[in-house]
């Protein structure tokens, strides 16, 4: 397949929720995205791996090993590498603050840009009270997201196959059910007001599964988003500016989505 166009340098780039095991990861996108794109650090902000999902059964298709793969030769070639611990890959949590070569295994980290502002960089797990204090709930609520996946992964099948482009169905029902969209509130301000506390400019952060960029009470919040739906990633331009971009809008822009999908 032929990239979307030359590599992009860039100082940064932040990824999250890949979610590696399970079978709603979209690990064909990512690696293509990780192929045009070339940063001095790379960002890895969580739930890379899914432990929770693999508990369950194991599922690792080549194209999974091929991300692990990729991320280790950017490495090699001189891209440090932080990865930063989330809930499905908590598993790892035990070995922070240790290095394996050019990669380093976090909780949290802290970014400062070209332009001098200062960022938190976290999962966000921790600022989710149902994954913090009712883990059972939020089990059983991973389960039935993954349905929800299996649902929409069939469901764009179909739509690309008509010449349609992707839609997801887990961010339709997100953004129009009260309960969600006051969960996602209330975790960007607790986030927010972390940042505050801390002095610190921003926070960046996945988690929710939600990309997002905006301004609260004063802080930058920046969220990756994830890659089992939006296949959105943050990326510090090199200028300093913290950009988000949407994968599969720019794959469908040059007419190469239906070159990953299938």
């Amino acid at each position: 397949m032929t990239s979307v166009e030359n590599k992009r340098r860039v100082r940064a780039i932040w990824i999250s929720d890949t979610h590696l095991g399970s079978k709603g990861c979209k690990a064909d996108y990512l690696i293509e995205f990780l192929k045009v794109h070339r940063c001095e650090t790379l960002y890895l902000v969580g739930d890379i791996i899914d432990g929770w999902r693999m508990k369950r059964s194991i599922y690792w298709p080549q194209s999974h090993s091929n991300v692990i793969r990729r991320i280790l030769t950017l490495a090699k070639r001189g891209t440090k590498v932080v990865y930063i611990t989330g809930n499905h890959d908590e598993f790892l949590r035990k070995y922070a603050e240790h290095d394996f070569g050019n990669i380093h295994l976090v909780n949290e980290a802290l970014h400062e840009t070209r332009t001098g502002k200062r960022f938190l960089v976290l999962h966000g797990d921790k600022f989710d009270v149902i994954v913090r204090y009712h883990k059972w709930i939020a089990v059983l609520g991973d389960i039935a997201y993954n349905l929800l996946l299996v649902l929409n992964r069939w469901y764009n099948r179909i739509r690309i196959g008509l010449g349609y482009g992707y839609w997801s169905l887990s961010n339709f029902l997100k953004h129009r059910v009260k309960q969600a969209v006051n969960f996602i509130g209330d975790y960007e301000l607790a986030l927010a007001d972390e940042c505050k506390k801390r002095g610190l400019d921003g926070v960046i952060c996945g988690h929710i599964h939600h990309a997002e960029i905006r301004t609260i009470d004063g802080v930058e919040y920046h969220n990756c988003g994830d890659w089992v739906e939006s296949c959105t990633a943050l990326v510090e331009t090199r200028s300093g500016s913290i950009e988000l971009v949407n994968w599969i809008d720019e794959l469908e822009s040059v007419n190469l989505l239906h070159a990953v999908a299938s």
